[in-house]
Parts: C-alpha cells; structure tokens; sequence
C-alpha cells in the first residue's frame, strides 16, 4: 500500500503539506494542492481512516435521522445525502426513529459515544428533541423539513407559502369549502402548513371552519380515517387538502372506494409526489418538493462547516412547486405537466 510519504515524494511537497491537503485541515497554496491530488489519483493513495480517528476522534460517517424511512420523501433524502458525503468519502448511517422520541434520543445519546463527524436529522418534535450533547461534542447538526428547538442549520422547503399556493388552487378552482387534513401540531410542518391553509381562506374571504381541520399521525391510516369523517358530513367540503404524501394516499383510496368523483364532487391537493399520482385516475395534484437537492443542501452545509465555516447557523429554504393533475382541475392531455412556481426564499 502507498503511504503518504509516496504520495509527498510523487508531488514533491512535505507529508505535512499532504496531510493538510487530504485531510481539508487547512489552507494550501493552489498549486501545490493540485499536485498533491494528482499524485495521490495516480498513486491510487487512499486516506487511512483508522488513524485518522485515532488522532482526531472522530469518524468519516455522517448519521442521518429521520421519523419514517418507509416515507418516499425521506428516501429521496437519503439519495441526495448520500450522494454528497460518499463523493466527500464519508459513510452514511441511516437512522429511523420510527415518530418515537425515546428511540430518537437513544440514537442521539450512541451518535454523541460513537463521535460521528456529524449529524442531519429531521426532528420527532420541534419542541422537544434535544441534540444539545451532539452540539457539546463539537458534533455539527443540520435540521431537515422539521426545525429543531436548538438553533442549528436548517434545510426546509417554504411550507407557509406551499400550502397556501395549494389552497388559493383549489379557491379559483371554484371551492368554497377546503378541508385541510394535517398532522400533528408538535411538528414545525404542520404548522406552517396550517398557517398557509389559513392564509390563503382569509386572503378569499373565506371562514376558517374548525370543523374542516383534521390532524391525524402523518400516515396513510390517518388520511384515510379523516376522509371517511369529510364523507360523513351532511354539509362537507369540496375540496380537501393534504399536508403530506402518505395521508394523501389515505384520502385517495376513501374517495375512491366511496366512489367519489374527482374533481367533480371534491377536488383534491396533495404535499408531496408519489410514484403513483401521475398514473392513477384521476392524476391527482400535488405541491412538489425538491426532495433530492434537499438531502444534499443538508450534506453540503455540513462539509462546509467542517471546512472551518463558523458563520451563524443558516436556514436554507426551497421553493414549491404546484403540479396541476385532473384530481383538482379537468386538463387537456397538452396542459397535464403545467406547473406553477412562486419565488425562493433565501434566509
């Protein structure tokens, strides 16, 4: 095996200087960083790992913690973090906490033992998960979709303005009565996405019913459940909006199996894309995030603190994007990829 000493002899630069460059532990003449990666390239030089984390206590492995990994959302997450940190060289641990705070902290409290290098979670609540003893550690941490109470770097799509471009939709779409079915209220999405929904009746002038707001667990039972209330209604809605994919499935299969025409008797907006939504009948609309380049804006924020970026945590915040489909509007097969988009916001 080749030993940084090859790799110094190959560039002709000092093995500090090697050190310096593979390890990205400080500043390097362009030049000379150049030719230290060509040699290692092409003496097929490898870091070794081992020792590294014997000096700096530490590991190469990012751990990602998320509340639902069965979620699509969060697989696509997964990918785009992923890809980051392998092209960096780190490993990625995957960590689903199943929405439950005690096997949230436990994985907390072995990530802080085991020195990971640095952590991107999506928090079980936005009020109650505690990531202080990472933060102790000098473990770096990046809020994703969900905030943390700690103030950290977060990666978020623009939920507030999602929702409401969703439900300002489905008003000029001709509905005057818009069920939101949303989940629970201890998560940052949740209420934002609330907030939208609201925004959005009041902006019509249209009353904001509680009756009409359903908060159910993110899954599809709990989008089916609240559904099958809607359809119990004597005076229930046209239009029904749904904060996130797996509910969204729910509300599909209760309307369809009530055999409930769409958009003809209730027009329907989901948060998310599905595999499903642009092949089923009807195609069903949805506020599209950029779940991919999410995962890896998280990953990227986290290399860059690495990096010596001490700046005050950032909070990174994507567009939405509303997909038009037949679940809420009759289009023409021309007009069935129409999108609409509102500007991004950068904090």
């Amino acid at each position: 095996m080749k030993t940084i000493r090859d790799v110094a002899a190959a560039a002709k630069v000092s093995t500090a200087t090697v050190s310096r460059v593979l390890n990205k532990s400080g500043k390097v003449n362009p030049v000379l960083e150049k030719r230290v990666l060509l040699a290692a390239e092409k003496l097929h030089y490898r870091v070794n790992l081992t020792g590294r984390n014997l000096r700096t206590k530490s590991t190469q492995i990012l751990a990602l913690i998320v509340p639902d990994v069965e979620n699509p959302f969060f697989t696509a997450v997964c990918r785009g973090v992923e890809d980051v940190a392998n092209r960096a060289g780190y490993s990625v641990m995957l960590c689903n906490s199943d929405e439950d705070p005690v096997k949230e902290a436990d994985y907390i409290s072995m990530l802080t033992s085991h020195n990971v290098s640095g952590v991107i979670i999506s928090p079980t609540s936005s009020k109650l998960t505690d990531v202080s003893s990472l933060v102790r550690r000098g473990i770096r941490v990046v809020a994703l979709d969900r905030k943390l109470p700690l103030k950290t770097d977060y990666v978020r799509v623009d939920n507030r303005t999602a929702a409401a471009l969703a439900t300002q939709h489905l008003i000029s779409s001709g509905a005057t009565r818009v069920a939101c079915i949303n989940g629970d209220r201890s998560k940052s999405t949740a209420k934002e996405r609330l907030a939208g929904y609201l925004d959005a009746l009041k902006e019509a002038g249209l009353v904001a019913d509680p009756k009409l707001q359903f908060f159910v667990d993110f899954k599809e039972e709990g989008g089916f459940e609240a559904t099958l209330e809607i359809l119990k209604m004597k005076d229930r809605p046209d239009a029904i909006f749904v904060t996130n994919n797996q509910m969204m499935t729910g509300v599909f299969h209760a309307l369809r199996e009530h055999n409930v025409a769409m958009p003809e008797q209730i027009s329907l907006v989901g948060f998310d894309d599905l595999p499903w939504v642009d092949i089923v009948t009807p195609t069903v609309t949805t506020v599209r995030q950029p779940t991919y380049e999410m995962g890896m804006a998280a990953t990227y924020k986290l290399l860059s603190r690495f990096n010596g970026d001490n700046s005050e945590p950032q909070e990174i915040v994507f567009e939405p994007e509303l997909v038009l489909r037949n679940s809420s509007v009759k289009l023409k097969a021309a007009k069935l990829s129409q999108k609409l988009k509102v500007s991004q916001i950068q904090a």
